[in-house]
């Protein structure tokens, strides 16, 4: 089984890099104070920001090994698995990490806005790539965010400041995201996000206990468009077919589920299938692997 660190909290990575713990809802790393680094293969229970002008090669996200740009971000949310797997070496990295709690968001407005910044998603087709002007503006909110942690204790006043700056940065991040998309793409962004949202729905309210795994028509009822015109705009956003979509989002599901310890029979279960071996092929169909072999038994 690969080696996974567990960031339950935004100070478990802080701890792993030896760096320094500022607060314990939120940390922000400057990895030009630490580097050489070792690398790590992560299971976020954080949201996270990765400004930086150099990443690993061969990064895995989700169920995607890429390269990413330099002068980038990478965004992560609770439940996602992404990095490079500790292989001894140590490696140099340029650039800042901010990670933070969902406890910090809980009853803010900034909670709820969430949902609408969909570079978080593991189905982002690509990395945020900076301008010079903005890597010179996100770094330097960094920096002032880093130095209120450093000087300030924790209390309501820090803790609105915290929210103020963490705002400021997702709007720079979804500007940059905005600007990436064509004119022409913005409206198949648009349902893209709304039927991530609403798969994301349907297992959070428990529907696939009684339903199974969610299909194509039950999506494309749900969100008012024909399982025709959703599978067109799907197709022309991602290059897939919507039902490759649900099936890749059911898959992330089960790895999380697995990774959580939760055995072949208890993921498909809970993920809606009828059968364990209905979720084995599906498993091996989309990532080229049975469950049995990604948890390396």
């Amino acid at each position: 089984m690969k080696t996974i660190l567990h960031i339950a909290g935004p100070n478990d990575y802080a701890r792993y890099l030896d760096a320094p713990v500022l607060h314990p809802l939120v940390s922000v790393i400057h990895y030009d104070e630490i580097s050489p680094i070792r690398s790590s293969l992560n299971r976020y229970g954080v949201y996270g920001l990765f400004i930086q002008r150099n990443f690993p090669k061969n990064l895995t996200y989700g169920m995607k090994m890429f390269d990413a740009a330099d002068g980038s971000i990478i965004a992560v949310e609770p439940g996602q698995i992404g990095g490079k797997e500790d292989d001894g070496e140590r490696i140099f990295i340029s650039g800042w990490a901010l990670l933070f709690s969902p406890e910090l968001l809980h009853g803010t407005d900034l909670e709820a806005r969430m949902k609408d910044y969909p570079f978080f998603s593991y189905f982002a087709t690509e990395t945020l790539k900076m301008e010079p002007s903005e890597w010179s503006r996100i770094t330097q909110l960094l920096s002032q965010l880093r130095h209120e942690l450093q000087e300030c204790p924790d209390s309501p006043a820090l803790r609105t400041v915290i929210l103020g700056y963490i705002r400021l940065i997702l709007e720079y991040c979804h500007r940059i995201y905005l600007r990436q998309l064509s004119a022409e793409d913005r409206a198949s962004s648009d349902l893209l996000k709304r039927f991530h949202h609403l798969l994301r729905e349907y297992y959070l309210e428990g529907r696939q206990l009684d339903l199974g795994i969610p299909s194509v028509q039950y999506c494309a009822g749900r969100l008012a468009y024909s399982p025709r015109y959703l599978g067109d705009v799907i197709h022309k956003a991602t290059g897939g077919t919507a039902i490759g979509y649900i099936h890749s989002f059911v898959v992330e599901q089960g790895k999380t589920l697995l990774m959580n310890g939760h055995n072949i029979g208890e993921t498909a279960h809970l993920l809606g299938f009828d059968l364990p071996h209905h979720f084995t092929r599906l498993f091996k169909k989309t990532t080229g692997i049975t469950p049995s072999k990604f948890l390396g038994k």
